[in-house]
C-alpha cells in the first residue's frame, strides 16, 4: 500500500516487509541469561556502569558525590513532599478579580493618604524582593546543593518567585500606579534600600563563579546565606508587608490584592519551612560548621534584620493606620525572630513576646509552621478561593 504524505500516523501503517535485523547484543563479560527473574532482560551495563547507580545513603545536601541527575532513590523525602505540595497549590495572579480594588483606588475618598502610602511602599519592596530571591536560587544556591530532590523543590520555588513578581506587577498595573516609581523604589526609598543592601552581599557570595563549597569557611558562607534568605528574608522581612495588606483585606479594602498576598504568604511559608529543613539537615550532616562563633554571627544578623524591618514599618506607617502602628510591629518582629531562631536551634533572642496580631494565625498559623524535624504540616489547601472567615 502506498503511503500518503502528511497523513496522521496509524498503527496500521507499520511496515509488513521484512524488518532489518538488529545486530546481536553482546552480553557483558560474565553476564548470562541464566537465573534472571521472569520477564527481565539481561543488563547491557558493565560492572563499572552499574556501580554508578545512586545509593540513597550516599547522598548529601552539600558536597555530595552522587549523580545529581538521578532523582531517585529518595533520601530527603521531605523535600519531595514539599515540591508536590507546592505543585498542588499552584495559582496564577490573573485568576484574581481586581475590579473592586481598581474602583476603590480611583475613588478619592476610597482610601486615606496614609493607606495609599502604605500600599505603594509595600509594593515598592515586594516588586523586586522576589526577583532578588529568584536570582539567589537560580544563580547561586541551586548549583551548590547536591541533593536532586532538594534541587527539584528549588526549581519549583524559583517559578513561584516569578509568579509573585507577576502578582505585584498585576496589582501595580491594575491600579494604574507609576511603574517606574514602584519598581525603582529599592533605589529611591531608604527603608527599602537598606533591607536590600543587607541581602545583596549574601547573593553576591553564592553567585560568584569562583565560589565553591568544600571548606569549612565556604560551607559556613553557604549556610549563612541560606539562613539569611529562609529565616530573615522570607521568614521575617516579608511579614510586616503581609500583615499590612491582609489588614486592609480584613476591612474589606483592596480585597483582590489581599487575596493574592494570602496565596503568596502560603507559598513563602513553604519556602521558609523548606529552607529551615535544608539548614537543619546541613547542620546534621556537617556538625563542624555549627560553632559557637558561627552562632554568634547568626544572632547578630537576626538583630540587624529586626532593626531594619522595624525601620521599614515606621516608614510605611508613620502615623498608624488600620488599627496598626509601628510600635506594635516591634513586638511582632521579636515574636517571629524568636520563632525562626528556635527553628534552627538558636535560643530565643528576646524576652518572651506575644503575637500582637493573633488574626494573622487565621491566615497562616505560626504554630503550624512545622518543619520536618518537628511535625510536617500536610494541610495545604489546593486550588479554589481562600476563605476570609
Amino acid at each position: 500500500m502506498e503511503r500518503k504524505k502528511n497523513m496522521s500516523l496509524s498503527w496500521d501503517d507499520e511496515t509488513t516487509s521484512a524488518a532489518v535485523p538488529r545486530p546481536a547484543q553482546q552480553a557483558p563479560l560474565g553476564n548470562t541469561d541464566l537465573n534472571l527473574p521472569a520477564g527481565a532482560e539481561p543488563s547491557e551495563a558493565n560492572a563499572e556502569q552499574v556501580a554508578r547507580r545512586v545509593n540513597a545513603d550516599d547522598k548529601r545536601i552539600i558536597n555530595g558525590k552522587t549523580d545529581v541527575n538521578q532523582l531517585v532513590p529518595f533520601k530527603y523525602k521531605w523535600a519531595w513532599d514539599k515540591y508536590l505540595a507546592g505543585c498542588a497549590n499552584h495559582w496564577m495572579p490573573q485568576e484574581v478579580n481586581m475590579q473592586r480594588d481598581i474602583e476603590l483606588w480611583k475613588n478619592p475618598n476610597g482610601l486615606t493618604d496614609d493607606e495609599r502610602r502604605l500600599v505603594k511602599r509595600n509594593l515598592g519592596f515586594f516588586v523586586t524582593a522576589d526577583s532578588l530571591a529568584a536570582n539567589n536560587i537560580v544563580l547561586g544556591t541551586y548549583r551548590h546543593i547536591t541533593a536532586p530532590e532538594c534541587r527539584q523543590f528549588l526549581l519549583r520555588q524559583a517559578f513561584e518567585e516569578a509568579i509573585h513578581t507577576h502578582a505585584y506587577q498585576y496589582i501595580v498595573e491594575s491600579l494604574g500606579l507609576d511603574e517606574g516609581e514602584i519598581f525603582n523604589a529599592y533605589n529611591e526609598v531608604k527603608s527599602i534600600r537598606d533591607k536590600d543592601e543587607f541581602l545583596i552581599p549574601f547573593i553576591n557570595t553564592l553567585t560568584d563563579p569562583a565560589f565553591v563549597t568544600g571548606t569549612v569557611e565556604n560551607d559556613q558562607k553557604l549556610l549563612k546565606s541560606l539562613i539569611v534568605f529562609a529565616c530573615l528574608m522570607e521568614g521575617l522581612f516579608f511579614y510586616v508587608g503581609f500583615t499590612q495588606i491582609l489588614a486592609l483585606g480584613r476591612q474589606n479594602k483592596m480585597m483582590g490584592a489581599a487575596e493574592q498576598y494570602q496565596y503568596i504568604l502560603r507559598d513563602e511559608s513553604m519556602h521558609c519551612n523548606f529552607g529551615i529543613d535544608l539548614i537543619n539537615t546541613i547542620k546534621m550532616e556537617n556538625p563542624q560548621l555549627w560553632t559557637a562563633a558561627f552562632r554568634e554571627e547568626i544572632k547578630d544578623l537576626f538583630m540587624k534584620a529586626v532593626e531594619l524591618e522595624y525601620a521599614y514599618a515606621e516608614d510605611t506607617m508613620p502615623r498608624g493606620v488600620l488599627g496598626l502602628n509601628a510600635p506594635m510591629f516591634k513586638g511582632y518582629l521579636r515574636f517571629i525572630a524568636n520563632r525562626r531562631a528556635q527553628q534552627i536551634g538558636i535560643e530565643p533572642l528576646f524576652a518572651q513576646e506575644e503575637n500582637p496580631f493573633p488574626w494573622m494565625s487565621e491566615m497562616i498559623d505560626m504554630k503550624k509552621e512545622r518543619n520536618f524535624f518537628e511535625t510536617r504540616v500536610t494541610e495545604y489547601q489546593t486550588g479554589g478561593a481562600l476563605n476570609w472567615e
